[in-house]
């Protein structure tokens, strides 16, 4: 367990690997790179198409805390729910970037975006859109707006990207999903479901001379939590959970 863990109701980290061209989906190599990854974590038992051309290899959803990774046409990706810890996870992250370029023939050249999430999952039964505004207040310019007597608010899910160099090859993300539609406010009945809190530290473009990718991996996720730990956590999380438990 970790400190992240009690800030929602669940939370996850993510790496994704989107690429220029096509990755190879022969048998042979989508199961090869898949049978590396699961014996490293031999808990990754399970292995599907969930569509034609994505596979995916997961654990066990039923304990809460598993791991998965998946392979597209055009991405790699490589996930953990709930993770024990930070490290443990970005582990899991690196070795699949690490087998990447082997595996799936994937060049440093061919980098369109390498992303490390980090979301936060909140479960609340109500309006998901209210309960962001008086969690975090609306823009003083949009306050009047959102305020007009007898108006409902349909979407409100803040978001800010900000870029972290003078190119601006490596930007971050922070946003709220909100999951209220206008059918459960023209019924009055909300279902549990979840407030979403993303946080993404995103690098585009190919790879420079000597870099690798788990080198990449390695300056997004630090940057990445460095964010979360200085921005977000006092500023958006626990204002969030607060409110949420007050309701």
């Amino acid at each position: 367990m970790n400190r992240y863990a009690s800030l929602s109701d669940d939370y996850y980290v993510n790496v994704t690997l989107n690429t220029e061209m096509d990755l190879p989906g022969s048998r042979e190599t989508i199961l090869h790179f898949a049978e590396l990854m699961q014996k490293r974590y031999p808990d990754m038992r399970n292995f599907y198409a969930r569509d034609k051309n994505e596979y995916v290899l997961e654990g066990d959803k039923d304990p809460g805390s598993y791991r998965w990774c998946s392979v597209e046409p055009r991405r790699v990706s490589s996930g953990q729910v709930n993770p024990e810890t930070i490290a443990g996870a970005l582990e899991q992250h690196h070795l699949a970037l690490e087998l990447a370029p082997y595996e799936l023939s994937i060049s440093p050249l061919d980098c369109e975006a390498l992303d490390v999430l980090v979301g936060f999952d909140f479960n609340y039964r109500g309006n998901h859109n209210q309960l962001v505004a008086e969690a975090f207040g609306v823009s003083p310019a949009m306050e009047r707006f959102a305020s007009v007597p007898g108006a409902t608010l349909v979407h409100h899910e803040p978001t800010v990207t900000i870029a972290v160099d003078e190119e601006s090859r490596v930007q971050c993300r922070l946003g709220v999903e909100t999951r209220t539609t206008p059918y459960h406010l023209r019924t009055g009945e909300f279902p549990e479901d979840q407030v979403s809190v993303y946080l993404t530290a995103r690098r585009y473009g190919s790879l420079d001379a000597g870099v690798t990718y788990a080198d990449a991996l390695t300056d997004l996720s630090r940057l990445c939590f460095e964010l979360l730990d200085e921005c977000v956590i006092e500023a958006v999380l626990e204002p969030l959970a607060r409110k949420i438990a007050l309701d």
